[in-house]
């Protein structure tokens, strides 16, 4: 079978409550097996859930976005597709036709769309400001307004932002495509 040396993004298909067990077993066998520099990213899509009791506490729980589904980023060789689809818990690879077919990987913009939602990103974007430096805010409730940076979150590509409201600094997260540099 020909390989493709290009990272991409597969699904898996996992017995439904098993999700959380295949990303650890897919992880562990990736390092004991030597697949670390093919199989790079495990995630578990997640979203959490904000609920308020009878007692009127706030509850926060933790969704599955898609039960029974694995997001895989790794380079598709014969090792490689050996060791994910025979995980425990592994049912096997949404898109593949067939016994012995590779999967067919996911596209960039349903990968960037998905982890965006899930707060990641699928790239990691050189971004050319850092904490303590002022920013202008261009997008959302805040736009218009100056902040300065304490904090940033690359593999989210967010960052806090303290902004002058009512005569007090306010800390607000923003994201990257939010804020831009002041000159």
């Amino acid at each position: 079978m020909a390989e493709t040396l290009e990272k991409r993004w597969y699904v898996l298909h996992t017995y439904s409550g098993y999700e959380n067990k295949v990303k650890a077993n897919l992880e562990s066998r990736a390092q004991s097996m030597g697949m670390k520099d093919y199989i790079f990213r495990v995630v578990v899509p997640e979203e959490e859930e904000h609920e308020t009791t009878k007692t009127g506490k706030d509850k926060v729980e933790s969704k599955k976005t898609f039960p029974g589904y694995v997001l895989v980023e790794m380079v598709m060789s014969d090792q490689s597709w050996y060791v994910a689809r025979n995980t425990p818990g592994v049912t096997g690879f949404v898109g593949s036709h067939g016994a012995g077919s590779k999967p067919a990987p996911l596209l960039d913009e349903e990968v960037e769309l998905i982890l965006r939602r899930l707060g990641m990103s699928s790239r990691h974007v050189d971004f050319d400001i850092s904490v303590g430096e002022s920013v202008t805010i261009v997008e959302g409730a805040f736009a218009g307004l100056v902040g300065k940076v304490i904090e940033i979150d690359q593999e989210k590509m967010k960052l806090r932002v303290n902004i002058d409201m009512f005569g007090r600094e306010t800390a607000t997260e923003l994201n990257y495509d939010q804020v831009d540099k002041l000159a």
